[in-house]
C-alpha cells in the first residue's frame, strides 16, 4: 500500500481521485492548494504525487519548482490539467514531473501512470528529464498522433499482470430450486469470481461487469457478498 497525495483545487476530482485509488488498497492524502500540499510534504513524505497545474493560488509548476529548488522533490510526481500543452510538459518533465494526464482523466490511464509512478519511485523523474524531453521535441517537428500524455510517458504501454487466483470460473450450482434463489446464487458467485480476479478493486469490478459503482454496491450488499473478506485478500 502507497501513500499517495492528491493536490487539487476542485472538490469532485480530489473525491473521485481518492475513492479509485482508496479501491487500489493505497492510503490518499488530499490537499485543495499548493498550501496544503507544501504542509503536507514538510510533515512526510508520499509515495506519489498527483498535482494539479492550475489552482488559484500557486500553480502546480511553481510548487513543483519550490520541491526541486529544497531537495524536497525525492517522490515522483503526475502533473495533471485540463488545458495541457507541450510547452507545459517540456517545463514539467524539466523540473522532474514523471508524467502529464489530461483531464478528464481515463480510469485506465489513471491507474497505469500511478502504476508506473510506483514501480520506479527513486529513478522516475531523473530518467524522465532527458528521454521524455527527446520525445516531446521529436513532436516540435512533426511526429504525429503524439499527445502531451504520450510524450511524457514515452509511448509505452504496462507489461501485463497475472490475474489472482481465486474462485473457479465453472461450478456446478443446484437448478432444484426457484428461479430467483438460482439466480442470486450464480451471480453471487459471478461477483465474488470477478472480486477474486480484481484483488478486491471495487472500481475494475464495475469496469469489468459493465455495472456502475453505486449500482454494484448495492447488488453486492444485497446477494451478501462478504466484501471484507476481498478487502482483506487485497491488501495480503
Amino acid at each position: 500500500m502507497a501513500t499517495i497525495l492528491v493536490v487539487d483545487d476542485e472538490l469532485g476530482i480530489r473525491a473521485l481521485l481518492s475513492e479509485i485509488l482508496s479501491d487500489e488498497g493505497h492510503s490518499i492524502e488530499l490537499a485543495e492548494n499548493a498550501a496544503q500540499a507544501r504542509d503536507f510534504r514538510n510533515r512526510q513524505r508520499p509515495d506519489l504525487v498527483l498535482l494539479d497545474i492550475w489552482m488559484p493560488d500557486v500553480d502546480g509548476i511553481t510548487l513543483l519548482k519550490e520541491w526541486a529548488a529544497t531537495s524536497m522533490l525525492t517522490m515522483p510526481v503526475i502533473m495533471m490539467s485540463g488545458h495541457g500543452t507541450i510547452d507545459t510538459a517540456v517545463e514539467a518533465t524539466k523540473v522532474g514531473a514523471m508524467a502529464f494526464l489530461e483531464k478528464p482523466i481515463t480510469l485506465q490511464k489513471l491507474l497505469r501512470a500511478v502504476e508506473q509512478g510506483l514501480a520506479k519511485p527513486g529513478a522516475a523523474a531523473r530518467n524522465n528529464s532527458t528521454s521524455l524531453h527527446g520525445s516531446l521535441h521529436g513532436h516540435h517537428h512533426g511526429e504525429s498522433g503524439l499527445t502531451v500524455e504520450a510524450a511524457m510517458t514515452g509511448g509505452s504501454m504496462p507489461s501485463s499482470t497475472p490475474l489472482m487466483l481465486g474462485p473457479q470460473a465453472e461450478q456446478t450450482f443446484d437448478l432444484d430450486r426457484p428461479l430467483r434463489e438460482a439466480r442470486d446464487a450464480f451471480e453471487k458467485s459471478y461477483f465474488e469470481f470477478h472480486l477474486a480476479q480484481e484483488n478486491g478493486s471495487m472500481t475494475r469490478v464495475a469496469e469489468k461487469t459493465g455495472l456502475e459503482r453505486t449500482h454494484l454496491y448495492r447488488k453486492l450488499k444485497q446477494l451478501g457478498v462478504d466484501l471484507s473478506r476481498n478487502k482483506r485478500s487485497s491488501a495480503v
